[in-house]
């Protein structure tokens, strides 16, 4: 950054201090000092700001099924509502997506949302291919952005998508840090029933005021509590996923969040630590230098500690758990608690039933018969 350049403040109610371009544009934004600056003028400048409202675009996608290959994944298929996310998790590994679009991974991403509007009619067109069938398995939704967050309330892409694979019998598995969730019962229970549904709720902090600073717009740790409790209560098997681990942020919670996450309803557990691939890495330093400067330095150190030097590594096999004494570490206290508490095993996808997978008749199937 250039030396006459201004400091990014943080946005209230945002996650990402500054909206810096991504990685394929050529020029840089900054704000810089033209000398007339004073203290009062800034202060003013500051409080006359409009107010960074959330704007929502259409996602014309010809396809809604995604694919992947990856080995340190248990899916090979999965479905995001959303392209970009309000939560405004500042560590989200998805934000780096925004800058194929010319868009900024800060604060583009958690305010220039993009949503997709055929998308059960495009899943219930790739789900009547007669190839389809004869690779049945999990569809994962919440992967990359979540389903449930603001928007999903007006928008309600995600029920739309719930709908048609309930029609189809196909098995679903879920993972969100929205109470919102909990809106879609009806069809979450009766895909439970037979064997179809899974929700992971993820929980990264019992403390509101640390969980509003790591994800400002996403439900508070208490609504999320109480999703696991009604999911487990309606029969939805219910895991909670302490993702991601921040290092001297959040680590020193790791067994209250489970023990409290057990103690609401939730059987499986899984973590996940931080990562900060691409333009992540100084987004990250930005919240940081902005919210914990007395424990920045220490807190990048940690994360060097755990990616062999640097702030990230994506080898396969450590890059969700990375590598290290200080990863270690982590790993078996998150195991000891986890098998202490009564957890099954980590959160997965497995036990959910794809024998029950049926194409629907579709209106004019009967005509075939004559």
């Amino acid at each position: 950054m250039p030396e006459e350049s201004l400091p990014d403040v943080p946005v209230k109610g945002r996650g990402a201090v500054s909206n810096r371009v991504g990685r394929f544009e050529r020029e840089e934004r900054f704000e810089t000092d033209d000398g007339w600056r004073t203290p009062e003028s800034e202060a003013l400048e500051r409080a006359e700001r409009p107010k960074l409202r959330t704007s929502l675009g259409v996602d014309a996608a010809r396809t809604i099924i995604a694919r992947n290959e990856s080995p340190d994944v248990p899916f090979d298929r999965s479905i995001n509502p959303y392209r970009g996310c309000e939560h405004g998790c500042v560590y989200c590994f998805a934000r780096p997506t925004h800058s194929y679009y010319g868009l900024s991974p800060g604060l583009d991403f958690e305010t220039k949302l993009f949503w997709k509007p055929d998308a059960a009619a495009l899943l219930r067109e790739q789900l009547s291919k007669p190839r389809y069938a004869q690779t049945i398995a999990p569809i994962a939704i919440g992967t990359n952005t979540d389903p449930y967050q603001p928007i999903e309330r007006e928008r309600q892409t995600t029920r739309e998508i719930l709908k048609v694979l309930r029609e189809f019998n196909h098995p679903v598995t879920i993972v969100t840090k929205g109470a919102l969730v909990l809106r879609d019962l009806d069809i979450l229970s009766s895909m439970a029933e037979d064997g179809l549904a899974s929700v992971a709720l993820s929980l990264t902090s019992l403390d509101n005021r640390l969980s509003h600073v790591m994800e400002p717009r996403a439900s508070s740790p208490r609504n999320r509590l109480k999703a696991i409790a009604g999911l487990a209560e309606a029969g939805v098997p219910a895991s909670v996923m302490t993702a991601p681990i921040l290092p001297a942020i959040n680590d020193m919670e790791i067994e209250d969040l489970l023990q409290a996450a057990w103690d609401a309803g939730a059987r499986r557990a899984g973590y996940v630590l931080l990562r900060l691939p691409l333009e992540i890495a100084d987004l990250f330093e930005e919240w940081l230098e902005a919210h914990f400067p007395d424990r920045k330095d220490k807190v990048l150190s940690l994360v060097r500690q755990t990616r062999e030097g640097a702030l990230y590594k994506s080898d396969w096999g450590k890059r969700l758990k990375g590598s290290g004494p200080y990863a270690a570490l982590i790993a078996k206290r998150f195991s000891l608690a986890r098998k202490r508490i009564g957890y099954d095993a980590e959160a997965r996808m497995d036990g959910l039933d794809c024998s029950k997978f049926a194409v629907p008749p579709q209106a004019g199937d009967q005509l075939s018969l004559f």
